[in-house]
């Protein structure tokens, strides 16, 4: 068991003592950073992952490769580096101290003008550099979508990303997998300021520090709990974080039916997603920024029961189940039944959420979930929805799903409207009665995002929208 943590910044391997160096383990990196007297290159913005001027990038190993990833750098605890290499935009620069591409783009597109800012862009640059040959500007502007800039405009940003992506990919990855590869992955305990942070090796080990700390803050990707962290100013007592175990990353297929672990980022949950269910894939394409998708974990979206959530009602209505797990065994829920209120779910205090279950689609259903905001991208949902339809002889509702976000305390299902609709005609006359249903269904509140009034006029609306987009109505074709 270790008291310290490794990881690769600058080229060598740094250990970290936090009880010598009085480090809290939940300093961010971005504190951790600008501490050191070579790395203040990165800057705090909002300090919530909303502007990506903190924006960094990490490296670990992935089937004998590294894989690169855009991070905010306030929103990730410093031993969650355990093991990955750090890269600052103090790294980028080449062995005679010329300037990388991306970097050499910005200044030729003019693609700077105060400044603070750009590290972050740059960051994110350079993660696509990595990880893209030619991207299309789509891809760029995804990668782009966390990076606030006030000043230039994104036009030549943009153009600086196409211009530097695709001209090759930087050397030495060989000499830094050896030396990640000599970090030992072993359980971590960290013990100062008032604070334990255990970070298991093993699931079972996991499953029983969460038995015997049944209050500790379960963490994965942390997106959620930083921020009590950094605009609270919680200090908490008992931290479990998940991040180091492989086993709730994996994920499997068996006849259509799709089981992903908990520990799996929403950015890889969206890849396994393209072709398979696209209603997952396309809430997903407008979760939270690229960073934030590098980070947060289906386990932790669903640990939270936001009463906004963005995935809940899409998962409700894919029948979803979710896998609990304790030491002594598992046992599976439905997603709808898994939230019992604001906040608050079914799982045992010594359970942890092993894995989510998608079954298979069948043929003839149409599924599609929405998403209701202020702006498109790294915004919280005033309504969103997960809706399902299956139809007899082609024009009879047979079964309908509809669950919605942000109308209640938790994502609800209008089970009296899906009353309303079962056996008649999936036509706009029956879905304009239904929708005067849904005002029995839901009593939302007014709050910043929205009124009630807004919302109950928004739940209405995307009833009709669903029934628009089902084929024969000018929709796609049913899967």
């Amino acid at each position: 068991m270790q008291t310290t943590i490794s990881f690769l910044l600058d080229g060598r391997t740094v250990t970290v003592d936090f009880h010598r160096e009085g480090l809290s383990p939940t300093t961010t990196v971005l504190n951790y950073l600008r501490s050191l007297p070579h790395h203040t290159g990165v800057k705090e913005g909002c300090g919530e992952g909303d502007c990506g001027a903190c924006t960094v990038v990490t490296a670990e190993l992935s089937g004998g490769r590294l894989r690169h990833r855009a991070v905010d750098s306030c929103l990730v605890f410093l031993p969650m580096l355990h093991g990955k290499q750090l890269i600052t935009v103090e790294n980028l620069k080449g062995p005679e101290g010329n300037l990388h591409p991306v970097q050499q783009a910005m200044i030729d597109t003019y693609g700077s003008q105060c400044g603070f800012c750009t590290p972050g862009i740059v960051m994110s640059l350079f993660a696509l550099y990595q990880n893209h040959t030619s991207p299309v500007e789509s891809e760029v502007r995804r990668a782009l979508a966390g990076n606030l800039c006030r000043c230039t405009g994104y036009k030549p940003i943009i153009e600086a990303a196409v211009k530097a992506c695709g001209s090759g990919r930087g050397g030495g990855e060989a000499h830094t997998v050896t030396q990640l590869r000599a970090i030992p992955r072993e359980s971590i305990v960290l013990t100062t300021n008032g604070q334990t942070y255990f970070r298991p090796a093993t699931l079972s080990e996991a499953l029983e520090l969460k038995r015997l700390h049944s209050d500790a803050v379960v963490i994965n990707g942390a997106t959620d709990v930083a921020l009590r962290v950094t605009k609270n100013h919680e200090l908490l007592p008992l931290i479990l974080d998940l991040s180091g175990l492989d086993e709730l990353r994996s994920w499997s297929e068996e006849k259509g039916k799709v089981t992903v672990g908990s520990g799996t980022v929403m950015e890889d949950f969206s890849a396994l997603c393209a072709g398979r269910f696209p209603a997952l894939e396309a809430m997903l394409d407008i979760f939270g920024s690229l960073q934030i998708r590098n980070l947060a974990t289906l386990g932790g979206n669903l640990g939270t029961a936001s009463p906004v959530g963005d995935l809940l009602p899409a998962l409700i209505a894919h029948d979803a189940t979710v896998v609990l797990e304790s030491s002594h065994g598992q046992r599976q829920l439905p997603a709808e039944g898994f939230f019992t209120g604001y906040r608050r779910t079914a799982a045992s205090e010594d359970e942890l959420i092993r894995a989510v279950v998608l079954p298979p689609v069948p043929p003839g259903t149409l599924i599609r979930s929405y998403k209701l905001s202020r702006r498109r991208d790294v915004d919280i949902a005033t309504v969103s929805g997960g809706f399902r339809l299956e139809l007899e002889d082609g024009r009879r509702v047979r079964r309908v799903v509809l669950a919605y976000g942000g109308m209640a305390e938790s994502v609800r299902r209008a089970k009296k409207t899906e009353a309303f609709l079962r056996g008649r005609a999936w036509d706009r006359q029956t879905v304009e009665e239904a929708m005067q249903k849904i005002d029995s269904d839901f009593t939302p509140i007014s709050d910043v995002r929205g009124s009630a009034a807004m919302r109950r006029i928004a739940a209405r609306n995307l009833l009709l929208k669903f029934w628009a987009e089902s084929p024969g109505n000018g929709g796609k074709p049913w899967r």
